[in-house]
């Protein structure tokens, strides 16, 4: 049972935090920001070409990370796969003893670094979910026999600020269906937006863990409220961020202000900190929090 697992199991708030893979092969500073975070969280989610850019690749990167003793979270898109090569990455990530999988659709190849590079999309995220249990089954896709069977925890994302709110609850339950028990959600700032969210998804068997990304600047919030979509920075935090002297410690109080409110008011059974570039600054807002 991986550790992210065990934590739900046994009611404890969970964390993972959100590590990005280096273009090139020099880990060396992503391994140094998760060892920051070692003992801290239950998982360290490694992102899988990220915004369709070309980096060293997510199952290569958990690798590293477990053997440095921490516990990886699989990220693995449709993307750039189809379901062969999706099949072997998750048997292989069962070698490698890695349990947690987080299952994404991923960008269109055209906002990448590569916008010349053909999408597959063999397998979308709910299609990972389905192979992945039918692998943990003992099975493949096409029916044979697997000579060891790998375990693995699912997840998947879900945005909470979705217009409409039913269209991403109905996406949820097909993915609950096909194996997902944990869902990472997009960067929430609005506790409005949360509340109505978890009331809506208060009686779906999946744990939520709760997308905190950091601001570092009002710039940066005006720039996802118009680019990014699912998020939504109230003009009070960017009116903050604004004013405030110090922008990154700033970022890091308001981060740890709503992780306390979502523990302490019951709206998530963990969080997911995606810093962005920014992760040795995560175990400050663990300290920050409380946590």
């Amino acid at each position: 049972m991986s550790l992210l697992e065990e934590a739900f199991k046994k009611g404890d708030f969970a964390i993972t935090a959100e590590m990005a893979p280096p273009k090139g092969t020099d880990l060396s500073h992503l391994i140094e920001c998760a060892k920051g975070v070692k003992g801290r969280v239950q998982g360290v989610n490694v992102t899988d070409f990220q915004s369709a850019m070309l980096k060293a690749t997510s199952l290569a990167t958990c690798k590293v990370l477990k053997d440095v003793g921490l516990e990886p979270v699989l990220q693995i898109t449709g993307r750039d796969r189809n379901r062969i090569a999706i099949q072997g990455e998750l048997l292989s990530a069962g070698v490698f003893g890695i349990e947690n999988v987080l299952a994404l659709t991923g960008d269109y190849t055209g906002i990448g670094d590569h916008p010349g590079a053909k999408p597959v999309y063999d397998l979308d995220s709910v299609g990972i979910l389905q192979v992945a249990s039918t692998l943990a089954s003992g099975k493949d896709m096409a029916g044979n026999d697997l000579n060891g069977v790998p375990e693995f925890y699912l997840g998947a994302c879900v945005t909470p600020r979705y217009d409409p709110l039913d269209l991403q609850i109905m996406k949820m339950k097909k993915k609950i269906k096909a194996g997902a028990k944990f869902f990472q959600t997009q960067g929430v700032y609005d506790i409005d937006t949360l509340k109505e969210f978890r009331e809506k998804t208060k009686d779906l068997d999946a744990k939520i863990m709760v997308g905190i990304i950091p601001l570092k600047s009002a710039g940066m919030a005006k720039y996802m409220n118009k680019n990014v979509p699912g998020i939504y920075v109230p003009d009070e935090l960017i009116d903050r961020m604004k004013n405030a002297e110090d922008k990154v410690k700033e970022g890091i109080k308001i981060s740890a202000e709503f992780i306390r409110r979502i523990k302490e008011e019951g709206l998530g059974e963990g969080v997911h900190i995606m810093a962005i570039g920014a992760e040795k600054n995560i175990p400050l807002i663990l300290d920050e929090a409380g946590l």
